[in-house]
């Protein structure tokens, strides 16, 4: 039971019994696929595939049936792979009636993408994008619209390089965090019980995970202080100069009061889309609910952009004074980060926060929620119902 040739040979028969199980489940049924790739921790790209299908009891159901190495990420290889896991358990693309794929370009590309090949062979392989997955994309592509938006993430990416470019800056990260939690927890500042008070970590954002950027902010404004002790230590200790350079340059940068507006004006935009993204993630959808998170959410980003400054500017002023960030007088002129004041914009602070940031990236937002997130919903409601529909049609024919 040791010797690791046996572990194999085990591991290889509860695979091939398990795809065995789901194959005689699946029958000669019509089903649907879901594809994706990534990379391993070898850097190998690796395709996994997924069936979907209705079983007996008349249920839509989902089963992990392959993981192949794909020598790259071309439609076509991606087509090859598929085609020879089809070959391998009997399977046949006429049997084929939906393809679920991310939005990437050799995926859902109209003349070469993976979608339009499968369409070639069956015209009747529906194609679905994930709805959460459009949203994620559509919620980072109008964030980023705002050049001051833009100019956060990327220095949060920069961020995430330097604290997490080894495990002893991590080890400080987590102690640092510990130790803090430990003194709040002393001074009755934080609440103990189970499940709380959980060690967290500076989660990665990524245009194409959904929730990542609204996570990787939150997250930041937690473990600041503990972001500043790992900077600091890289900013003294670093192998060399050019470490300790950056480290210095980035403790600036978050220390900033245009960091700080930014980090908190995101997070409380994206924590309204929040509910929304994860309830089209959910397998038991609600198509009323959905519909529902989509109108909460069009009146939150209003009633936000109406009267939601005062309090979004008292929780930065506090946060500034917590951590002893200079703060800008709200009526003198604003001046441009790296520009002399000689040569500063003839607006207030508190216009430039005010207009032609809060206004404008709310705006912006809310306009991708009257246009794209309401077809989103639309689109899943025909899907909903075709699916439905499909659903009772193959029972009953079952039945007959």
């Amino acid at each position: 039971m040791i010797a690791h040739d046996i572990q194999n040979d085990i591991t290889s028969a509860a695979a091939s019994e398990t795809t065995n199980v789901i194959i005689n489940e699946l029958g000669d049924d019509l089903f649907a696929i879901l594809v994706d790739e990534s990379r391993d921790i070898s850097n190998k790209e690796q395709m996994a595939l997924v069936l979907r299908y209705m079983n007996n009891k008349g249920s839509i159901v989902e089963r992990f049936l392959a993981i192949v190495h794909v020598s790259d990420t071309t439609a076509l290889s991606l087509k090859k792979a598929i085609e020879s896991i089809f070959s391998k358990h009997g399977l046949s693309v006429s049997r084929l009636r939906g393809q679920g794929y991310d939005g990437a370009s050799n995926m859902r590309g109209e003349f070469n993408g993976l979608k339009s090949l499968l369409l070639k062979e069956n015209e009747f392989v529906f194609y679905i994008h994930c709805f959460a997955h459009q949203l994620q994309l559509t919620l980072v592509a109008v964030a980023k619209n705002e050049d001051s938006v833009a100019s956060l993430f990327q220095n949060v990416v920069c961020l995430l390089n330097v604290v997490g470019a080894s495990c002893k800056r991590y080890d400080i990260l987590r102690e640092s965090q510990a130790v803090r939690v430990f003194k709040a927890l002393e001074n009755d500042e934080l609440t103990s019980g189970k499940g709380l008070n959980q060690e967290i970590g500076l989660k990665r954002a990524g245009d194409t995970r959904w929730g990542s950027h609204y996570g990787t902010l939150l997250n930041l404004i937690i473990l600041f202080p503990s972001v500043i002790d790992v900077l600091e230590n890289v900013g003294e200790n670093g192998l060399n100069s050019e470490q300790r350079v950056e480290a210095q340059f980035l403790l600036q940068m978050i220390q900033s009061f245009d960091f700080i507006f930014n980090l908190y004006l995101m997070r409380s935009v994206l924590g309204i889309t929040n509910e929304l993204s994860k309830s089209l993630q959910r397998k038991d959808q609600d198509i009323v609910n959905a519909m529902e998170l989509v109108k909460i959410s069009k009146q939150r980003l209003q009633m936000i952009r109406d009267h939601g400054w005062d309090l979004l500017l008292h929780e930065i002023l506090s946060f500034c004074e917590k951590y002893s960030i200079l703060v800008p007088s709200m009526d003198g002129n604003y001046a441009p980060p790296g520009r002399s004041r000689q040569k500063a914009v003839g607006v207030s602070n508190l216009h430039h926060f005010r207009v032609d940031i809060f206004n404008v990236v709310i705006d912006d937002n809310f306009k991708s929620s009257t246009t794209v997130l309401p077809r989103l919903t639309q689109s899943y409601f025909f899907v909903h119902h075709v699916s439905t529909q499909m659903t009772r049609l193959l029972l009953l024919i079952k039945k007959n």
